[in-house]
């Protein structure tokens, strides 16, 4: 079978205020079309003026290109790295437009998720599809790389900055019980794809990696968001840091493993709120980081493109094979 040949790679994000001004009106974009109560979105605004106003996930996206520019030369991949992103500037059909200038025509795309759900990979496809329209643009052909939740490298570091959050934990750390949160998802999407069944692998896999048992750890949800009456996944992270306390547990060791770069929703919602309820709990508590720019991390978004590009090499470990390049009708669609 033919390789397809690509011209470019594209960072495909959520995105993030940079500054207060662009706090609501980049909610706005977020919450647009989901009949979110104004009261929910002014207080979700209040949790990125904590900060300045200002995202890092931004800034963490310039960072990653940057990375993967150095990793591209080194391994000879001769591809222009781009960035556009689903909710504020640099927005989608703006870099769309950027690329077709350029003579660009043919583009991989990675997306920062490594889990299947509607808005972690099928919206970022929509996405792709509106913008093009928006930038009045049919000649450009732009294709999603698949998740990784499997892929070694993946596992490898997620486990790395386990590892290194139980090394800070003192005492006995045979009793330190470890919670992988990954942001919550309604219950009627979660119907509609693997993103429990893919979090619950990864998890199982760098628990074994670091030598945890099944015992000792459990995937919990964090940043919640939506109509309060629909069910979402539970438990929420402080619900369980709670539940944790009740059961005896004093050490705790929290690994984001749904998150790829320590934005607001890992800085709110685990190192303000759940360190918060950990110290009034008197739980010892250690955030693990995320993988950012992890030579490891950057060196696997290499070998995605290199997979693609080439037709093989298509690692991944545990219970799954490597997840599919092209998604099927229907996968990720909300009923």
């Amino acid at each position: 079978m033919a390789v397809p040949q690509y011209d470019a790679v594209l960072i495909q994000s959520f995105g993030g205020p940079e500054g207060p001004d662009d706090v609501i009106p980049f909610l706005e974009n977020v919450l647009a079309d989901r009949n979110v109560p104004r009261k929910r979105l002014l207080e979700v605004a209040e949790h990125y003026h904590q900060f300045g106003g200002i995202s890092p996930i931004n800034q963490q996206c310039r960072d990653l290109v940057a990375a993967l520019r150095n990793e591209f030369r080194a391994e000879g991949i001769s591809l222009p790295i781009y960035w556009g992103n689903r909710n504020w500037h640099p927005f989608l059909a703006d870099t769309f437009r950027e690329i077709h200038r350029d003579g660009v025509r043919r583009v991989l795309s990675f997306v920062t998720s490594a889990f299947s759900s509607y808005s972690g990979c099928r919206q970022y496809l929509e996405d792709i599809a509106a913008a093009q329209t928006a930038a009045e643009i049919s000649d450009l052909r732009v294709d999603k790389l698949r998740v990784f939740f499997n892929h070694p490298d993946f596992i490898a570091v997620v486990a790395e900055s386990v590892t290194d959050a139980l090394s800070t934990i003192s005492g006995d750390l045979s009793a330190v019980r470890i919670a992988f949160t990954a942001h919550s998802i309604p219950v009627a999407m979660a119907q509609c794809c693997d993103y429990e069944q893919q979090l619950t692998e990864c998890c199982r896999l760098v628990a074994e990696s670091v030598g945890v048992s099944r015992d000792h750890w459990d995937l919990v949800y964090q940043s919640r968001s939506g109509r309060p009456e629909a069910p979402w996944l539970e438990p929420d992270i402080c619900e369980h840091i709670r539940r944790v306390h009740d059961q005896g547990g004093r050490q705790l060791v929290i690994s984001p493993i749904g998150f790829l770069s320590d934005h607001i929703e890992v800085m709110y919602d685990l190192d303000t709120e759940a360190r918060s309820e950990s110290d009034r709990l008197r739980i010892q508590m250690q955030r693990a980081a995320t993988p950012g720019t992890h030579p490891r991390f950057v060196r696997l978004i290499g070998k995605l493109v290199q997979e693609r590009t080439s037709g093989d090499g298509r690692e991944s470990i545990g219970r799954f094979p490597a997840h599919h390049d092209e998604c099927p009708p229907g996968c990720c669609a909300l009923k």
